[in-house]
C-alpha cells in the first residue's frame, strides 16, 4: 500500500519518463522537439486525429519498469468512448493482456459519465480521463489504440512511467478485459472473469447495467469461486447494489472504493441506465490455483405485503437485463488469452448518445 514515505524515498536506479505525442518514445532529452508556428518547441505536436480503421502504437517501452498514469482525452461522443480499443501487450506475449474500449477502461460505461474521482480513475468535466493502477512490466511494455468507429477521433495522451524498478516473473501484470451480454439470459449468472489459472489478485469491475423492465433489477449475488470452488463459492454478497457498497437502491455516489458515478434516473423502479463500480483494494481478493468470478441477475416484485424475510425472498424473480462489465486483475505473465472482446456493433448497441453537455 502507498504510505507517506513513497513521497520522499528516492529509489536508486529508477528514473521518471513519460510519452505522448510531443515525445513519443520517451528518450531523455527528446520532447517538444516539433515546431509549431510560434517556434520550435513551441507545442509543436500535442495532439493528432486517429481516422476509421487506424491504429496507433501509442508506447513502446523496454523494461523492467511500471506505467504509473495514463490521462487521455477525446470528444465524448459514443462511438468514440465504446468504439476505440485500448490494447495493452506485457512482455512479448502475442495476445493483449488488457483489451477494452476507452471510456469503460477508464472507469465508466454507456460512453457517458459525469465528472467523478475513485481510487483507481478520474474523470473531469470535459472528458479528461486518468487511471492510476500501477502497471508492471519486466522486458517490454506495448500500448496500442485502434479506431473501430466511423468517426475520426482527435486525441491527446500522456502516459507517465518509471524504468528501473525491481520486477520479477511472480510480479502481477494488470489485466482488462470488457464483455457485454444484451441480454443476459435468465438463471445464468453473468461472468465478470472467466476462470484463470495460477496465482492472481482480483482488483474490481465497472459496470453497465440497462434494465430491461420497471421493476428492480438488483438482487443479484455477487460470487467469487477461488481455488477448489466448484458449485459453490467461496465469497458471496448480498445483492448488486450491496456489493457497490451501496443499498435501497442505485444512489449517484461516487466513494473511493466503491459506488456508481451515474444513474440516468432517481427512481429504483424504472429502466435508467446505470454505471457502477467496486474496487477490492483494501480488501484484497486473491488466489493461488483458479479464479471465477460471476454476478447473479435477479429481481425484486413487490407484492406490498411482504413484513418480513421470508415474504421478501418470495417476491424475487429470475430476470434478463443488458449488462456490460469491464473486470480488472493482476495476474504474472504467461497469461491466458482474454475473451473475445465484442464486436463494435455488439458494445454500442441500444445504447444513447450522450445527453450530457460536456464540451
Amino acid at each position: 500500500m502507498f504510505s507517506l514515505k513513497d513521497l520522499y524515498d528516492v529509489t536508486p536506479g529508477t528514473v521518471s519518463r513519460s510519452i505522448s505525442f510531443e515525445n513519443p518514445t520517451g528518450v531523455p532529452g527528446s520532447g517538444a522537439k516539433a515546431a509549431s508556428p510560434l517556434g520550435p518547441g513551441r507545442k509543436g505536436s500535442p495532439a493528432r486525429h486517429l481516422d476509421p480503421g487506424e491504429s496507433l502504437i501509442l508506447a513502446d517501452i523496454e523494461g523492467p519498469g511500471i506505467i504509473r498514469h495514463i490521462w487521455l482525452t477525446t470528444h465524448p461522443k459514443l462511438a468514440l468512448l465504446r468504439g476505440v480499443l485500448l490494447r495493452f501487450y506485457w512482455d512479448g506475449q502475442k495476445h493483449p493482456s488488457i483489451e477494452a474500449p476507452i471510456g469503460d477502461f477508464f472507469g465508466f460505461a454507456h460512453g457517458q459519465t459525469p465528472p467523478f474521482e475513485t481510487a483507481v480513475h478520474s474523470v473531469g468535466e470535459k472528458n479528461g480521463m486518468n487511471i492510476w493502477l500501477p502497471m508492471p512490466f519486466l522486458t517490454r511494455a506495448r500500448v496500442e489504440i485502434v479506431n473501430e468507429s466511423e468517426t475520426r477521433m482527435p486525441l491527446f495522451f500522456q502516459i507517465d512511467y518509471t524504468l528501473g524498478d525491481k520486477i520479477s516473473t511472480r510480479t502481477g501484470r494488470l489485466h482488462v478485459s470488457f464483455r457485454r451480454e444484451n441480454p443476459t439470459q435468465k438463471t445464468h449468472d453473468l461472468e465478470i472473469l472467466n476462470r484463470r489459472s495460477g496465482p492472481g489478485r482480483y482488483i474490481g469491475a465497472v459496470f453497465g447495467v440497462r434494465p430491461l423492465d420497471k421493476l428492480w433489477w438488483g438482487e443479484g449475488e455477487f460470487k467469487a469461486y477461488i481455488d477448489g470452488d466448484t458449485d459453490f463459492p467461496t465469497i458471496v454478497g448480498t445483492g448488486a447494489e450491496d456489493y457497490v457498497g451501496l443499498s435501497w437502491g442505485i444512489q449517484q455516489n461516487a466513494f473511493r472504493y466503491h459506488g456508481a458515478n451515474w444513474r440516468e434516473k432517481n427512481s429504483v423502479s424504472d429502466t435508467g441506465l446505470v454505471s457502477m463500480y467496486r474496487w477490492h483494494l483494501l480488501d484484497p481478493i486473491t488466489w493461488e490455483t483458479a479464479f471465477r468470478a460471476t454476478i447473479q441477475q435477479i429481481g425484486h416484485n413487490p407484492t406490498g405485503s411482504a413484513r418480513e424475510i421470508e415474504d421478501y425472498k418470495a417476491e424475487l424473480y429470475e430476470r434478463e437485463d443488458d449488462w456490460s462489465v469491464t473486470t480488472f486483475w493482476y495476474e504474472p505473465v504467461p497469461s491466458a488469452p482474454l475473451p473475445p472482446i465484442p464486436s463494435i456493433h455488439e458494445r454500442m448497441a441500444n445504447l444513447p448518445e450522450s445527453t450530457l453537455k460536456l464540451i
